[in-house]
């Protein structure tokens, strides 16, 4: 009866394992890379800082590249999707200008659509929340 009961355990573990169906990154790679993107809000701990941001199209790439353009000047990046602590992240990264550098961080997906997306960072050094949305074109 013992050697019966450990398998029988482990398959009950298994089957009563949930699964977790919230596929929110995926979701955000999927629709991040079909079309450009622009930005409609960033709030800097409080500061709307949008304006800095004003004519630049964001064209992200499935292989992880992302480019900001404003026709005379194009900044490179980097991005990607996963979760911390069960919470769906969008990781941007800007090496510069520092307007850009500011959008580096590990962003939280508040909302997303197929049009768009919007994301928080609670700063761990000032506590201060950063909220910044992409729309699409």
């Amino acid at each position: 009866m013992k050697t019966l009961s450990t398998p029988l355990l482990l398959l009950l573990l298994l089957v009563s394992c949930k699964k977790d169906d919230d596929n929110s990154a995926s979701n955000a790679s999927d629709f991040l890379v079909q079309g450009s993107w622009r930005i409609t809000l960033y709030n800097d701990s409080g500061n709307d800082e949008t304006d800095h941001f004003t004519g630049y199209v964001f064209t992200f790439s499935s292989n992880g590249g992302l480019t900001a353009s404003n026709g005379s000047t194009s900044v490179p990046g980097t991005w990607s999707t996963g979760s911390d602590d069960s919470q769906q992240k969008l990781y941007l990264t800007f090496n510069s200008p520092p307007d850009f550098n500011e959008l580096s961080d590990d962003w939280h997906i508040l909302e997303e659509t197929s049009t768009k997306i919007h994301l928080e960072d609670v700063s761990g050094g000032n506590g201060g929340t950063d909220l910044l949305t992409f729309e699409k074109n």
